[in-house]
């Protein structure tokens, strides 16, 4: 007994000079890459680039890869770049990744690198802003990169870094995304064991990080609905078939699925209409009505009871009217749930915890918001979580919401973000060994 101990503890001092040394690396690495992440951020977010033509910063995402000596493959996805490190020692592939899309917002903020970006979307000529904190991950894994590389000779594995065009949707009649990523292969060779994802957040203090486990997000469908009736002069309806009081009844009973169809107290669910067209004058009932809409559920069964009782309401109220509808659902997109692998999650969460403190680490409630990253944590285990960038003591409730023109990000809160990527990696390399 007494020669194993020894043996033991001979071990255990050979090995924590190792681990320390590379503890004070990082620590060192850390310190040195902040300014670089919001350098590199403010670049990015002067010249912000839609879905699919995010051409300038998969240039400099991949120049910077190859600076680091990476193996990189640029155009997966149309715009993707794909850069992978392979560790000293053998162990798991871990992906780890950021979108790099921007939006068609004209910017309202006063910062000094604010986007004066214009470009053709849809036909016609609009600003473009990074208005949901893309700019914000590419720069993050940018440093994590670069962190990596630094340690690349003790990494126990090899890291995937995707970054990924399009998260907020391809143009219309392209495909895009994570889910074209997917498909062309961008998590095989090598095959990724586990991947990790971040999303900035404008309403979540600086410092702090905030997940759950299992569905996190919503799973996403769009649906157009389309009533056809009989026209006629708006002074004589009883000889029309008025597609509008169809539409109109439609659109109410519509209302009743999440009231009383959907089990609330264990999920919640959206069913909205947010467009609806039909006729060009007030005194003419038109012979067609058509309707755009979302559908939004955290469950693959709520989304099965869901999508089931919208065609029930479509149909059935339309023939009570003597009116024919078609609903195509989805009709040009669909996000599964983004789901959180649990036991991935409870795993890592010390990981996270370390990167910021324990009681910065918090449990929330899921939203219904979508993440395409779902398609990649459908394909393997993946965890997802929220890093702040709210200014410290300032209310979340006026802090403007992503996706509009004020939208602002505290610089201060990026470093958490690297800091969490790095711990998540160097930790489950080290549980696989």
């Amino acid at each position: 007994m007494k020669k194993k101990h020894i043996l033991l503890a001979c071990i255990m001092l050979l090995s924590f000079p190792k681990l320390n040394a590379q503890s004070n690396n990082l620590e060192r690495n850390f310190k040195d890459i902040e300014q670089k992440v919001i350098d590199w951020r403010r670049d990015i977010h002067q010249n912000p680039e839609l879905g699919n033509r995010e051409f300038r910063t998969a240039t400099l995402v991949a120049k910077h890869l190859r600076s680091l000596g990476m193996e990189v493959k640029t155009e997966v996805g149309v715009t993707g770049v794909i850069g992978v490190l392979k560790g000293g020692l053998p162990g798991p592939v871990v992906a780890l990744r950021a979108d790099m899309d921007a939006l068609p917002v004209l910017e309202r903020t006063p910062i000094s690198f604010a986007s004066k970006a214009t470009t053709f979307y849809e036909g016609k000529e609009t600003a473009v802003m990074h208005a949901c904190g893309h700019d914000s991950h590419v720069a993050i894994l940018m440093g994590v990169a670069e962190i990596l590389s630094g340690i690349q000779k003790e990494l126990k594995g090899t890291v995937k870094f995707i970054f990924q065009p399009a998260e907020e949707g391809a143009p219309k009649g392209e495909e895009g995304g994570a889910e074209l990523m997917v498909k062309e292969g961008a998590l095989n060779n090598p095959k990724v064991d586990v991947i990790f994802g971040l999303h900035i957040n404008a309403q979540v203090e600086v410092g702090k990080i905030t997940y759950r486990p299992g569905g996190m997000f919503a799973g996403v469908g769009d649906m157009k609905i389309t009533v056809k009736g009989k026209s006629s002069h708006g002074a004589e309806p009883w000889s029309s078939v008025d597609p509008i009081v169809v539409s109109a009844q439609i659109i109410n009973n519509l209302q009743t699925i999440v009231s009383r169809n959907v089990n609330v107290t264990k999920n919640a669910a959206v069913v909205t209409i947010g467009a609806i067209h039909g006729g060009n004058r007030s005194n003419i009932i038109p012979e067609q009505v058509e309707m755009l809409g979302t559908v939004r559920t955290l469950s693959e069964a709520d989304e099965k009871l869901v999508f089931e009782r919208i065609r029930q309401i479509v149909t059935k109220t339309a023939e009570a009217n003597g009116t024919e509808a078609t609903l195509e659902l989805p009709y040009s997109s669909h996000y599964p749930v983004t789901f959180n692998n649990i036991a991935l999650t409870a795993k890592m969460l010390p990981s996270l915890q370390k990167s910021t403190g324990a009681k910065n680490v918090v449990l929330v409630p899921a939203e219904t918001g979508a993440e395409d990253f779902s398609f990649f944590a459908n394909e393997v285990p993946g965890f997802y979580f929220y890093v702040g960038a709210l200014p410290k003591g300032k209310d979340p409730e006026t802090s403007a919401p992503h996706h509009t023109p004020e939208f602002y990000l505290d610089e201060s809160g990026f470093i958490t973000g690297v800091n969490a990527m790095v711990n998540l990696v160097v930790d489950y390399m080290e549980m696989k060994k």
